[in-house]
């Protein structure tokens, strides 16, 4: 489906010729807003080429009136997930650093263990706000059951529920694609 038309499929090179012409319209301007949000050009290059990829996947070629809103929020998205992307890169390294250099991991396994966790992350961004809430003040502030309860109104079961639903939204991202790798951490 896309949007360039009111539910006609286009042909593969209608496709490639609208993508060409919203390509060619529009990276110059989206270029230039990215780079002023990142600070760097190459950067920001990097972020264009993945936007046009993601409307490529999606195969929803915005209509022209709608390319310039469509695009924003397709890099919006991007400039968020590279910042999240960033913080959790930083959180692991300072981890990592902590260790003793025998436990260091090898850069394959820091790269395997990195895309878990940016995957755990967008697993929990994906759950209901309180959910989430709790579940971090859980495991990442060390607060007791009890106390989450206490803090957040809600019943010492509610905040077991959550955990239990935090838990296997985790659970499930590492069920469902690391295989046999052995993580370092």
């Amino acid at each position: 489906m896309n949007d360039h038309s009111s539910g006609d499929v286009l042909s593969a090179s209608d496709m490639q010729q609208k993508l060409h012409v919203l390509y060619c319209d529009h990276r110059a301007w989206l270029h230039d807003w990215l780079r002023r949000r990142l600070g760097c050009s190459h950067h920001a290059a990097d972020l264009v080429q993945d936007a046009y990829v993601r409307v490529i996947v999606s195969g929803r070629i915005p209509m022209p009136e709608r390319a310039r809103p469509h695009l924003m929020q397709i890099a919006k998205g991007l400039v968020i997930d590279r910042y999240r992307r960033q913080q959790v890169e930083q959180a692991y390294l300072h981890a990592l650093a902590q260790l003793p250099e025998p436990c260091v991991a090898s850069p394959e396994e820091q790269a395997i263990t990195l895309e878990l966790l940016l995957r755990i992350c967008a697993a929990l961004d994906g759950l209901p706000s309180r959910v989430r809430e709790v579940f971090l003040l859980s495991r990442f502030d060390g607060l007791t059951y009890s106390v989450i309860a206490q803090r957040q109104g809600i019943a010492v079961a509610t905040v077991r529920k959550y955990m239990l639903q935090g838990a296997q939204a985790c659970f499930a991202v590492m069920a469902d694609g690391l295989g046999d790798v052995e993580l370092p951490l």
